[in-house]
């Protein structure tokens, strides 16, 4: 108990403290001009004192009283001794004025005492205020808000109309922002004798985007102007600076659709600002003063004066929990400053809270957060379509707001050139208007209209030309012409989008990409040349073929000659003791043409190393032969097209064939503009032909191709076109630049963008492909042609394809000669070997017969014995003769009786070297039959043996 004593002793004594924090009564201040008195911002102003004296939870123990000073408009003396007076009175704050003249005298007065002012006013001085506190956007930021929404519009040409020299003062950073180099901006100063004056030099300018800072009260008059000029219509965009557009009646404006813009700080249709507004209607009429609230609106002033109310308010609130708040006896005599003015402003500095005008937050005194609803007019009223913070940028949430024409029954002028397949016209008679037109780019502008809403009327332009600037002159013709001077809305063709265009007009996005080619008249065919069937292989594998040839006969013949295994026995079943070689020059030549022309020749090698020789000679001739068959069928089955030309660079490194391009078109300026060095050289070409290879209209460039020796630079769509149609026409190389068709309108047109969507949107759907389709490739009229690409073109085959053959003829052929080295001394050291072992023949060294068989082989001494026969057997058997070694002789015959010698005086002589002999003739497969055993032989086989 005695604790629960003390615990509601020391919340007495807090409650207590608290209630000395704040004295009962505070006393405010505010200062109105006399063209306020009775207004919305006056009401505003009770009505915020009013509520809070009401609610009790916000100052519980205090209640505010208000001391209300009116003085004349830019009467700054007045209004200083009104400040006075009510410093005198002892008010803890000083709320207004709104003129900024009378705003700064009493600013100095606040700031010089240390006693918070209060402001709902623009401010342009940038300085820091000790004791002050504004409400109002700054306006730099609300500069920034405007830049957001003229990027977001596109607008490149603007007129600003300001009223007074504080106008221009206020918008001065819109116009040197270095974000706006591209803006070209007008600053005329205008008053309600002058706006008709104004606005129709803006007209005659071709003007449509316009900021109005005009005074409110004079707004009727202004827009009274636009309704005279006729300047009320889509293509006028107005921007206005004021936050009571609301306020206005645009009642001759909401069915034309005029396009205008504004801000407001305060968002009506927050349930809680309805209240707010509700309450103050009723307490207005509770006061029973001339001036009726307004339910459903509140103008900007008296929303930023009431929410600067409850900002001191809660600053009050804030310092009671940790200072008194005493105001000593303080005036505008004594210059002695309060000495709580500094604790308070500093606590009403650093309130954060949310008002009829939005999110309120400060920093040294200026508003830093706050929101902007962008409002646009429409059919039944201005409407929300985005917001604006500082920081974020604007936010759209109604684009189609801008762009939208409604249901208006709105005509645009669309320019265009006759051009296949896009623009043509009909051949039926007795058509008028749009009805006489068709292609590719009529349906497009057909599909494009009924998405968007609008009707249209095409045009041609009078000199048939796209558009280009003159370098000498600077000034444009063709369509560019037609946009800039707004003699049409759209242009729809094959309108190229390239820098030059699109820094004088707006292009929409591309709805075909292409790019430039080469059109070229497809040669002739070459006429077949009597010795065409060389064509197949290289004049250098001819060369080397036939130097093979030579090569592989040379070699066989002499591998011939050397090796002793080519050596034969002519007639091995007679009596003569000599050998021939079937390989003579002449069987060698005709064994390797044989061979190559995949024939037989009737000679065949005996020896390994005459055999590899003709091994790796068919293998050689394999792979030529299989390689010339192969180019061959190529060369017959394949035509091919021979074109002087294959791209951009042969066409730059000649002179023989003239090119050119369409004149004052978009591929004519590529190429005067290009960095590139074969198109610059490309370009010299044409300027100094010129004007000779530049056409007026494709036609004429197609026909000059046709005529031939002449390339046509032209774009890929059309040029594909033309080549599905005319058989005698074809495409060279591949693209030399990649660009795309849009539809061309005049600089900042509000259709930019809808237009925009709406290509986006068919080509998601593919009506874009489906059309092309259509005018390109099912109109009946496409050529059959049997296109062969430059791939399957036959070349010559040369060294680096079978050159690899030849290699290996080379070694197959090396190979062989050391091969027949090898069968050489082998031989030659086996028959001096034999006559070391035999007693009766003369012995030789290895040296001398290996010398004598050279000799033998090359015929030196005209023999026609080898020098190892000729030392055995001086003489051979007369009777001997060969019978194959199969015959069945009995091992052990019968000797026959002696005969006598022949009478002739000649006798058999059998050499002594019988068993060397025999030997040699066993290694031919062959049998050596003495005379004393043919008897044994059957005759037949006698008879035939002795023919």
């Amino acid at each position: 108990m005695r604790w629960g004593s003390w615990g509601a002793a020391l919340g007495l004594a807090g409650l207590l403290a608290v209630a000395v924090a704040l004295p009962p009564v505070v006393k405010i201040g505010a200062i109105f001009t006399e063209d306020q008195r009775d207004s919305a911002t006056e009401l505003a102003f009770k009505y915020a004192v009013y509520k809070i004296n009401k609610d009790k939870t916000l100052l519980p123990y205090t209640s505010l009283v208000y001391d209300i000073q009116y003085v004349p408009r830019d009467d700054s003396f007045h209004a200083s001794k009104k400040a006075c007076n009510q410093v005198q009175f002892g008010v803890h704050a000083v709320f207004g004025p709104s003129d900024p003249l009378l705003g700064a005298h009493i600013h100095s007065i606040c700031d010089a005492l240390d006693i918070p002012h209060l402001e709902a006013r623009l401010d342009l001085d940038t300085d820091v205020r000790e004791f002050s506190i504004n409400l109002h956007p700054a306006q730099h930021l609300l500069n920034t808000a405007f830049q957001d929404v003229m990027a977001f519009l596109n607008w490149t040409k603007v007129a600003i109309i300001y009223e007074e020299d504080y106008g221009l003062i206020k918008l001065r950073e819109l116009v040197r922002s270095p974000h706006n180099h591209d803006l070209e901006i007008h600053l005329r100063q205008a008053d309600p004798e002058s706006y008709r004056a104004v606005l129709k030099e803006i007209k005659s300018k071709e003007i449509h985007n316009i900021v109005i800072d005009t005074k409110p009260s004079n707004m009727q008059h202004f827009l009274k102007g636009i309704l005279q000029l006729q300047m009320n219509d889509y293509k006028y965009h107005y921007l206005f600076t004021t936050f009571d557009m609301e306020t206005f009646d645009l009642e001759d404006f909401k069915y034309n659709f005029v396009n205008m813009t504004a801000f407001r700080v305060v968002d009506v249709a927050d349930l809680a600002v309805q209240e707010v507004l509700r309450d103050m209607a009723r307490f207005q009429a509770s006061l029973g003063s001339g001036v009726q609230a307004n339910a459903s609106y509140i103008q900007a002033e008296a929303a930023l004066i009431y929410d600067s109310v409850f900002v001191f308010a809660i600053g009050l609130q804030t310092l009671e929990q940790s200072h008194t708040l005493r105001l000593s006896n303080v005036s505008c005599d004594k210059e002695q400053p309060w000495d709580g003015g500094l604790s308070l402003i500093n606590y009403i500095n650093s309130v954060e809270f949310k008002g009829l005008s939005g999110p309120i937050e400060f920093k040294e005194g200026r508003r830093i957060q706050f929101k902007l609803d962008l409002l646009k007019l429409k059919q039944h009223a201005l409407v929300k379509v985005g917001e604006w913070r500082p920081g974020a940028g604007v936010n759209i949430t109604d684009r189609a707001a801008f762009f939208d024409p409604g249901t208006m029954n709105v005509t645009l002028v669309v320019t265009t050139i006759l051009e296949q397949p896009y623009v043509m016209l009909k051949t039926q008679d007795h058509l008028v208007g749009n009805e006489r037109y068709e292609g590719f780019c009529i349906d497009l502008l057909r599909e494009i209209a009924s998405m968007v809403g609008f009707e249209y009327r095409i045009e041609l332009v009078p000199d048939s030309k796209y558009g280009v600037i003159d370098l000498e002159t600077g000034e444009w013709n063709g369509i560019v012409r037609q946009l800039m001077d707004k003699k049409a809305d759209l242009a729809v063709g094959s309108m190229t989008i390239n820098y030059a265009r699109e820094s004088v007009i707006d292009f929409t996005k591309p709805f075909m990409n292409l790019g430039i080619s080469i059109l070229f008249k497809v040669p002739t065919d070459k006429e077949s040349a009597f010795f065409s069937f060389l064509n197949p292989l290289g004049y250098d594998i001819w060369i080397f073929v036939g130097g093979a040839f030579f090569m592989s006969s040379f070699t066989l013949f002499t591998l011939a000659r050397f090796t002793p295994y080519e050596w034969v026995y002519p007639q091995p079943w007679k009596r003569n003791n000599y050998l021939v070689n079937q390989l003579s020059m002449s069987n060698s030549f005709w064994f390797i043409t044989g061979t190559l022309l995949r024939q037989t020749s009737g000679v065949n090698p005996q020896a390994t190393s005459t055999r590899i020789v003709g091994g790796i000679w068919w293998f050689f001739t394999l792979i030529i032969i299989s390689s010339y068959t192969a180019n061959l069928a190529a060369f017959l089955t394949v035509e091919r097209m021979i074109t002087p030309i294959e791209n951009a660079e042969d066409l730059a490194g000649q002179t023989e064939i003239p090119y050119g391009t369409l004149e004052s078109g978009s591929t004519m300026t590529f190429f005067r503009d290009s960095m590139i060095e074969t198109y610059k050289k490309m370009w010299r070409f044409m300027e100094n032909r010129k004007p000779s290879v530049f056409v007026p209209t494709y036609e004429e460039g197609i026909q000059k191709v046709l005529e031939g020796n002449y390339a046509f630079l032209m774009e890929s769509t059309m040029l594909d076109y033309i080549v599905q149609r005319d058989c005698n026409l074809t495409q060279i190389g591949g693209l030399l630049d990649s660009k795309g068709y849009g539809i061309a309108t005049p600089m900042g047109s509000p259709w930019r963008d809808k237009i925009s969507l709406a290509i986006l949107e068919l080509q998601e759907k593919g009506e874009i492909q489906m059309l092309y389709d259509k005018w390109w490739k099912n109109t009946g009229e496409t050529c059959s042609r049997n296109d062969k690409g430059k791939e399957s073109k036959a070349n010559s085959l040369g060294v680096d394809n079978i050159g690899g053959v030849f290699v290996v003829l080379l070694c197959g052929l090396a190979f062989a000669v050391i091969i027949a080295i090898c069968e050489f001394c082998y031989n030659s050291k086996k028959n001096a070997i034999t006559e070391k072992r035999s007693a009766s023949a003369p012995h030789q060294s290895l040296c001398s017969e290996m010398g004598g068989e050279l000799c033998f082989a090359l015929r030196c001494r005209g023999s026609r014995q080898r020098p190892a026969l000729r030392r055995q057997c001086s003489k051979c058997l007369p009777g001997a003769t060969y019978v194959p070694a199969m015959l069945d002789i009995p091992p052990h015959p019968p000797q026959p009786p002696t005969r006598a010698p022949p009478t002739n005086g000649l006798s058999a002589h059998v050499c002594p070297e019988d068993t060397a002999l025999n030997a040699e003739f066993f290694q031919r497969d062959r049998l050596m039959i003495p005379l004393e055993l043919q008897h044994h032989i059957p005759h037949p086989l006698r008879q035939e043996m002795d023919n």
